[in-house]
């Protein structure tokens, strides 16, 4: 903890005016600390944001404590209450109004630093995930100590330690804070990461978080040069947002993938996290692909296509033929329903699911049908093709094209939204750790 309170103490200056996203967990919380206690040597303006993400009912609660904190501490205290949600992706939309709800108050007080309370075992964390999914350099790297902005910095001081370390201050400074425990939960890839992996690691080396933070240094820095390189090349190769294939195919790999990734950077700017490294590949096979004209789809209805020799990105608000992806906290679906993780219901109609972890792979996934799904429908001996389940329902062509399927890591169809649920459904009168709720 020693070098982040002395990064710090080097860091901020008099008449420094800083904001800290505070969720009144155990890390933010030791980050306030630490700021309060150099507020005590330095002039420095104290600004904390607090948001309520709306998922959880304990969350309004979370908010009232930060703010009573504040008032007991004399700090300057912003919050903000998410409504609605509407996008595809739960934690990448709750991100997205986070941060631009941070950036109206930079532009308000004139902040010079943003500080998060990111730690050492999120970066491993982060890393981890983004090379088990599939990245680019940037994206394998993680995050970084400090983050240049157009107005200000965005700094994360606590990189250096580990999750243990905040723990153990809390506990000497007799600090309060609050648990969400939604980061307890098997269901969220992040926490099997943080309860299954991570300890293995640290058990080889308590120190390996300093490794990871080496490890991020050298892609960052590896990113940097590919990309200076990659600029001078893609002036020639594409126009406009359009890929010439034949000046494109004479450019070495590393280029012509790089060059995939800043199109997808300026088309899905902050929905990035959408595109995995499958979607590239689709892309570069796309560009081989010896029909003179074709297209295939990514996340939110992106159309990519190719017209003889060009490649171009494009919008179809009329047609989504193909959607997956992984439910965590919450999913809007295409067709505009929702499925979310509850933590009870007394409700057991098709519109509910009951899982136990221990009888399925994790992470579970919602896409649409596809040829030869079959499911092991409950109380049915052997197993139905989904396509006679919406033949036997009487669903119509298009629903069917975005009904939602919901499987587990491993492929195996779970449960049919609405209409069916599988043998891996739990009664209601037994115990269960994973209720799904489609509405």
């Amino acid at each position: 903890m020693n070098s982040s309170i002395d990064y710090l103490n080097k860091l901020l200056k008099d008449g420094d005016t800083i904001l800290l996203g505070c969720s009144g967990g155990p890390d933010s919380m030791c980050l306030l600390h630490i700021l309060c206690d150099i507020r005590k040597k330095k002039d420095i303006n104290i600004i904390v944001a607090h948001v309520d993400h709306n998922v959880r009912k304990e969350s309004h609660d979370e908010l009232v404590f930060v703010k009573n904190y504040c008032k007991d501490n004399n700090l300057l205290f912003e919050c903000m209450t998410i409504e609605k949600y509407s996008d595809d992706n739960f934690e990448n939309e709750a991100r997205i109004i986070r941060y631009d709800f941070f950036e109206k108050l930079i532009a308000k007080y004139n902040v010079k630093y943003l500080f998060t309370a990111h730690h050492g075992d999120d970066l491993i964390e982060t890393i981890l995930m983004r090379i088990t999914r599939g990245s680019t350099l940037a994206g394998y790297s993680g995050f970084l100590r400090e983050v240049k902005k157009k107005n200000y910095k965005i700094i994360r001081p606590l990189i250096y330690v580990t999750k243990d370390e905040i723990l153990e201050y809390d506990k000497n400074n007799n600090i309060k804070y609050v648990i969400d425990k939604t980061n307890l939960m098997d269901l969220h890839t992040r926490n099997r990461y943080r309860k299954v992996v991570l300890p293995f690691l640290k058990n080889e080396d308590k120190n390996v978080h300093l490794k990871f933070l080496k490890y991020s240094n050298t892609l960052k820095m590896y990113d940097d040069y590919i990309r200076k390189q990659t600029h001078k090349l893609e002036n020639d190769v594409v126009i406009n947002n359009v890929i010439n294939i034949d000046k494109y195919k004479k450019l070495e790999d590393i280029f012509q993938i790089q060059i995939i990734y800043n199109l997808l950077e300026r088309y899905y700017q902050d929905d990035l996290v959408l595109i995995s490294d499958n979607h590239v590949l689709l892309i570069r096979n796309l560009i081989c692909s010896r029909k003179a004209n074709s297209y295939i789809y990514l996340p939110n209805n992106v159309r990519v296509v190719k017209s003889y020799d060009k490649i171009f990105f494009e919008k179809d608000i009329d047609q989504i033929d193909d959607y997956e992806m992984e439910i965590s906290k919450k999913v809007v679906l295409p067709n505009k329903r929702v499925i979310e993780v509850i933590s009870e219901s007394k409700i057991n109609n098709n519109f509910y699911c009951r899982l136990n972890s221990s009888d399925i792979a994790l992470p579970l996934y919602v896409r649409t049908r596809r040829v030869g799904d079959k499911m092991n429908v409950k109380n049915m001996h052997g197993s139905k093709k989904i396509n006679d389940i919406f033949k036997d329902m009487k669903i119509s062509a298009r629903d069917r094209d975005l009904w939602p399927v919901v499987l587990d890591s491993k492929g195996v169809i779970v449960w049919l939204p609405g209409l069916k649920k599988s043998k891996y459904d739990i009664p209601i009168s037994k115990k269960c750790d994973i209720i799904l709720k489609y509405n």
